[in-house]
């Protein structure tokens, strides 16, 4: 994710006023290497902040997708949707079980669809995700199933 002065300074580039809830969820993007959903963003914003809304952390988090500040990443598990801080292109690593979702970085060269193909479609980016059992949790079905 870009700093914390460049996410400002795109926001009020692009009209939008600096907030100080938005600093805050800035702030929070800028310090996390994982890929929270909006719930885990909005719970760590309310232990600073007991007067922000969900409201505003979701807008804020649409807000930085549609300036290319964040990626949605779609999750497997009942959160439906995570975010991931690193713009530039790379794929994923999901654990169907535990639901650890990694970055992999890794030239996919030849994936892309052929005109024919995009159902009229302006590709704009693509991702790959591979989902399976993480370490941990093929540890512990093994030890299940002895």
């Amino acid at each position: 994710m870009q700093s914390l002065e460049a996410l400002v300074e795109s926001f009020r580039r692009n009209g939008f006023k600096i907030t100080p809830q938005r600093r805050m969820i800035f702030e929070l993007l800028c310090a996390v290497d994982n890929h929270p959903t909006a719930e885990e963003v909005y719970q760590r914003a309310l232990s600073f902040m007991p007067d922000i809304t969900r409201k505003t952390v979701y807008n804020t988090l649409r807000e930085l997708i549609e300036l290319n500040h964040l990626c949605p990443v779609l999750d497997p598990s009942k959160h439906g949707l995570r975010y991931d801080t690193t713009t530039d292109l790379h794929h994923h690593l999901v654990c169907l079980r535990c639901h650890a979702l990694l970055d992999i970085h890794h030239d996919f060269a030849g994936v892309a669809l052929a005109q024919d193909d995009t159902a009229g479609y302006r590709i704009i980016r693509h991702q790959v995700t591979f989902y399976g059992y993480c370490p941990a949790c093929r540890i512990n079905e093994d030890k299940q199933a002895n």
